[in-house]
C-alpha cells in the first residue's frame, strides 16, 4: 500500500508512515516487522522505528568519517542473529555508496545465516555477507579480511562481547560499538572468591547475591572501557535507548586515536587486583606498557 493510499484510508497510521526515510526498503521494514504486511504501522512499530533511527544516529557519523577519510569501508556485526542491525545500516547508508564497502554478519545459528543470505539476495544488497561462526572463531578465520574498519556487537551475551572486542583489537578496528548483555563471568568470580575476601570493607558492595550480579555487570563494562583505553582508544559510554525499553542498555563506543596507554593499563590491573579478579587477566588483556 502506498503512503498516499494509507493516508486516505487511515489518517492516524498515515502520519506515522511519514517517519520512514526516503529510499528505505519497504520490504526490509516488513521483514523486520516494523511495517505490517499491508505497509502500515501501529504504535509498537513506531517505537521500533524510533529505536532503529536512534541507534543509526550513533553509528552514522562513524561511517561518514570512515567514508570521508578512506573511501570504502568494512563493518563486522557480531552475534548478528537475524542481522537486524546490519540490514538497517546497509539500507540507510551502505547501499548508496556504490563502492567496495561491505558488511559481514557473524552468527552461530546456521538457519539464521541462510535466511539472511536469502533476504540480502532478494533485496539486492550485494555488499552483505553472512558467516556461520562464533565470535571467538571469527578472530582467526580466513573467511574475513585481515583488517576491519568498524566492529559492532548488539546484545552479544556474556563473554561474546569480550570476544568481539578482542576481534576488533586483532583487526585494528578504527571504531568499536558494543551494547553488552547478560554479563555473568565477573560476577561468578566475585561470588567464588567472596569467602576469601570478606574481611575487606569493599566486599559489602557485592555481599548480597543481587548486588553481586549487578556489580559484576557494572564492573565488567568498567574493565572493558579500561582495556580499550589501554589499547589507545578514546571511549565514550551512554544509553542506547530509554530504560523503559531495555535494561541491557549501555552503549560503549571506542575510537582508535593511539592515545597514551600507561595510566588506563595501570588502573585496569589495580582494579582487578583490588577486587580479586586476577584470574581474568587473559580475558581483559592489555599489552605491556614500557
Amino acid at each position: 500500500m502506498s503512503t498516499r493510499s494509507a493516508s486516505s484510508a487511515k489518517p492516524p497510521k498515515a502520519a506515522k508512515t511519514h517517519e520512514i526515510r526516503p529510499n528505505q526498503s519497504i520490504e526490509l521494514l516488513k521483514e523486520l516487522h516494523i511495517l505490517t504486511r499491508d505497509g502500515t504501522m501501529n504504535q509498537d512499530s513506531r517505537r521500533k522505528l524510533k529505536q532503529v533511527y536512534h541507534l543509526f544516529q550513533f553509528i552514522e557519523p562513524l561511517l561518514k568519517d570512515l567514508k570521508d577519510s578512506q573511501g570504502s569501508l568494512t563493518l563486522v556485526d557480531h552475534g548478528a542473529g537475524k542481522s537486524y542491525l546490519g540490514f538497517i545500516l546497509y539500507d540507510l547508508f551502505f547501499k548508496e555508496q556504490q563502492d567496495a564497502s561491505h558488511i559481514y554478519g557473524i552468527e552461530t545459528r546456521e538457519d539464521l545465516v541462510t535466511k539472511s543470505e536469502e533476504l540480502a539476495a532478494r533485496l539486492g544488497f550485494g555488499g552483505m555477507s553472512f558467516v556461520n561462526l562464533s565470535v571467538a572463531e571469527s578472530i582467526t578465520s580466513e573467511r574475513l579480511p585481515a583488517a576491519i574498519d568498524i566492529v559492532t556487537a548488539l546484545h552479544a551475551c556474556n563473554t561474546a562481547t569480550d570476544d568481539a572486542i578482542r576481534f576488533a583489537l586483532e583487526k585494528k578496528a578504527k571504531y568499536i560499538v558494543v551494547v553488552p548483555c547478560c554479563q555473568a563471568e565477573v560476577a561468578g568470580v566475585l561470588r567464588s572468591n567472596k569467602s576469601r575476601s570478606l574481611g575487606h570493607a569493599l566486599t559489602e558492595i557485592w555481599r548480597h547475591p543481587l548486588h553481586t550480579r549487578e556489580f559484576g555487570s557494572q564492573i565488567t563494562n568498567v574493565l572493558r572501557c579500561l582495556q580499550l583505553e589501554a589499547h589507545g582508544y578514546q571511549v565514550s559510554v551512554t544509553e542506547l535507548v530509554g530504560w523503559e525499553h531495555s535494561m541491557k542498555n549501555e552503549l560503549i563506543i571506542a575510537h582508535y586515536k593511539d592515545l597514551p596507554r600507561r595510566r588506563p593499563a595501570e588502573r585496569l590491573n589495580e582494579v582487578m587486583e583490588t577486587l580479586g579478579l586476577g584470574e581474568l587477566r587473559e580475558r581483559f588483556f592489555v599489552p605491556e606498557v614500557v
